[in-house]
């Protein structure tokens, strides 16, 4: 049985999870308030951004006295079919991972992983 993005998606934050990584689903777009008077923008609104966003925690070495610290964490979920993203979400992974994040494309929990390590 084939599985859809969502599918992967939730097995990549779950396997994310014993990474020390939380990730959260970035649901872009507009919606209608509550009240149905007005627009809301929700997730990162940058064209390209990613389908999981979060941070990693990390130890910093023993010259920053040992401190963890998060870094960002941007994952494109697709399915085994579905190609390797747009030109914006190539260029929003790139700029992830110059700016020293973890970034990348997944089509598995394993993908994560390995992406995570």
């Amino acid at each position: 049985m084939a599985r859809d993005e969502s599918n992967i998606a939730n097995e990549v934050m779950l396997a994310a999870s014993k990474q020390s990584t939380t990730l959260f689903k970035n649901v872009r777009g507009l919606f209608w308030s509550l009240d149905m008077q007005r627009k809301v923008a929700a997730g990162l609104q940058c064209k390209g951004s990613s389908d999981l966003i979060g941070f990693r925690k990390v130890k910093v070495t023993e010259n920053m006295l040992g401190k963890e610290i998060a870094v960002f964490v941007a994952l494109e979920i697709k399915t085994k079919t579905g190609g390797n993203g747009s030109p914006e979400q190539k260029q929003f992974i790139e700029f992830v991972k110059n700016a020293g994040g973890i970034a990348g494309v997944c089509r598995s929990d394993a993908d994560a992983i390995k992406l995570l390590s």
